[in-house]
C-alpha cells in the first residue's frame, strides 16, 4: 500500500471513529462534518475524499455498532444452557442491554433515512440481516419442520415485538421503565410468544 494510500486509510478510519463518538455523545443531531474533520485534522472539504457522502458514514458507524450487537447475542447465546426457548429469551434481554448501554448509537440504526430513491448498500443489508441468525437458529430447533421462509418471518415477528417492547421502555420521557422491569416484562413476553408458537406448531 503506497503512503498516500495508508494515509488515506488511517483519516477514514479516524473519521469513522470520530462519528461514532460524536453520535454516542449526541445522536444523529450531533454529527456535523465540520466538527468531525477539525478533530481529525483535515479541511471540511476533504471529508468527502474519505466518504462518499454523510450517509455512507452514518452507516459506517451503524456497521460498527451492529458488530458489537452481533458479539453481545453471540455472548448471551453461550451464556446458558442449549434449550431453543431460553436461548431467545436471554438473546432479547441482551439485545435490551445493549439498547440501554449505546443508546444514542442503536436509536441512530433505526432513526437513519436514506432518500427515497437512495438504495441502502448491500454490505449495510448483509450486516443487519445477518443478526437475524441468532433467532432463525434456535427456532429452526423449535419447528424442524417448517420451511425456512417461514421461520424467517416467525423470527422478524419476535424481535419486532421485542423492539417494540425496547423502543418504549428506553423513552426518556413519560413512558419510561426502569431496565430491571424491563428486562423481566421481555423475558415474559418472549416465553409467552414461543409457547404459544410451539402449541400452535403442535395442534396443527
Amino acid at each position: 500500500m503506497s503512503k498516500t494510500l495508508e494515509r488515506r486509510a488511517k483519516q477514514r478510519e479516524a473519521l469513522i471513529e470520530a462519528a461514532e463518538r460524536a453520535m454516542a455523545a449526541r445522536g444523529l443531531a450531533g454529527l456535523k462534518t465540520r466538527d468531525l474533520a477539525q478533530e481529525i485534522g483535515v479541511a471540511n472539504g476533504a471529508v468527502y475524499n474519505l466518504v462518499a457522502d454523510v450517509d455512507e458514514l452514518v452507516l459506517m458507524v451503524g456497521s460498527r455498532t451492529l458488530a458489537r450487537l452481533d458479539t453481545a447475542l453471540s455472548d448471551a447465546e453461550g451464556n446458558g444452557p442449549p434449550a431453543p426457548a431460553e436461548t431467545l429469551v436471554r438473546i432479547a434481554i441482551a439485545y435490551c442491554d445493549f439498547a440501554a448501554a449505546n443508546l444514542e448509537l442503536w436509536r441512530a440504526l433505526f432513526e437513519h433515512r436514506m432518500a427515497p430513491d437512495k438504495p441502502l448498500p448491500d454490505w449495510a443489508i448483509s450486516d443487519q440481516m445477518h443478526l437475524f441468525r441468532h433467532i432463525h437458529q434456535p427456532l429452526a430447533v423449535l419447528f424442524p419442520r417448517q420451511p425456512a421462509q417461514e421461520i424467517s418471518v416467525t423470527a422478524r415477528s419476535l424481535f419486532s415485538a421485542v423492539h417494540g417492547m425496547v423502543a418504549l421502555g428506553l423513552e426518556q420521557k413519560l413512558i419510561a421503565v426502569p431496565l430491571s422491569a424491563l428486562r423481566k416484562e421481555i423475558a415474559t413476553m418472549v416465553q409467552a410468544m414461543v409457547t404459544g408458537l410451539v402449541a400452535n406448531a403442535s395442534s396443527g
